[in-house]
């Protein structure tokens, strides 16, 4: 499937920035199931500077620096892009094996699944979370397997609530409240997986809304999204989980980057010299086309 995305992030200050320094994920990944076929990003006001290239785990990145007086910010992502059926089921290594092989791997590069099995900022070892975990996976279970049913668990057991939680809200109180959104879902998975030694990252992206029978699709009504991938052994490789859904990540999800957590992929940070407030509004479109178009976006 061929998907044309267009992500708009607006920040509106209360009052008038100097300067600024943003570090933006906001160009989808290539991967192994992932084709960027073109992509562009529009900043305004105009940077001063910006700065193209990846961050150590592959991600495409661009730093950029604003030096205008300005109250409104706009930055807008546009890429097409093509992605892949899931491929055939993974090898049925246990779950075992795989933390065994992940704990003596020698590779340090940036697939390297060594990366994701220690704690990080947003995804901490809890004993409750790896508890959870803990549940999927008895003796002898594929870690694929044990993966899926983990996502099915946290889908089960939580409730998608957009106005539970903020970025900074730490697992703990997700933990206690059994609320959250699919960061907050992705988080705990990854907590709960590590727990047991096995590697699990941070995925960012996009996923396709599909409209109810007899409704038309709602132009920027889709939203960023949020899953785990797991990586089950050296023949299974990376796969993805999304346990906001209870679904393995397959033709719908489209991927921006990939991290620890996401302090590692956030679309838009940095610091911003102001002294007064903001707000942020977000806007992303996800179009399905049968057919690359013959022109590229512009950009």
């Amino acid at each position: 499937m061929i998907y044309e995305i267009d992500h708009v992030t607006t920040y509106d200050y209360a009052g008038r920035v100097g300067s600024s320094r943003c570090l933006l994920h906001l160009e989808p990944r290539n991967d192994a199931r992932q084709t960027v076929l073109a992509s562009s990003v529009e900043v305004d006001p105009a940077p001063v500077e910006m700065i193209v290239g990846h961050d150590f785990f592959g991600n495409a990145m661009r730093i950029v620096r604003l030096a205008e007086l300005h109250a409104r910010l706009d930055i807008r992502a546009r890429s097409r892009v093509a992605v892949a059926p899931a491929g055939p089921s993974a090898p049925a290594t246990t779950w075992e094996h795989v933390r065994d092989e992940a704990a003596v791997i020698a590779n340090l590069g940036p697939d390297s699944p060594v990366h994701h099995i220690f704690p990080s900022r947003y995804a901490p070892l809890l004993p409750a979370a790896t508890d959870i975990a803990r549940a999927s996976f008895p003796p002898g279970r594929s870690a694929a397997e044990g993966a899926r049913d983990l996502a099915i668990r946290i889908h089960g057991g939580f409730a998608y609530d957009p106005d539970a939680t903020e970025v900074s809200t730490p697992l703990r109180e997700v933990l206690a409240s059994r609320r959250g959104v699919c960061q907050d879902f992705a988080h705990l998975m990854i907590s709960g997986l590590r727990g047991l030694g096995i590697p699990a990252a941070y995925v960012s992206g996009y996923l396709r809304t599909r409209p109810p029978p007899g409704r038309e699709r709602l132009v920027g009504a889709d939203a960023t999204h949020a899953w785990v991938a797991v990586w089950c052994g050296r023949d299974g490789g990376w796969i993805g989980f999304d346990p906001t859904n209870a679904i393995a990540a397959g033709e719908d999800h489209v991927i921006l980057a990939r991290g620890r957590d996401y302090g590692d992929v956030s679309p838009v940070s940095g610091v911003v010299l102001a002294s007064s407030g903001q707000r942020l509004s977000v806007s992303v479109d996800v179009r399905p086309v049968e057919e690359p178009s013959p022109q590229a976006l512009a950009g």
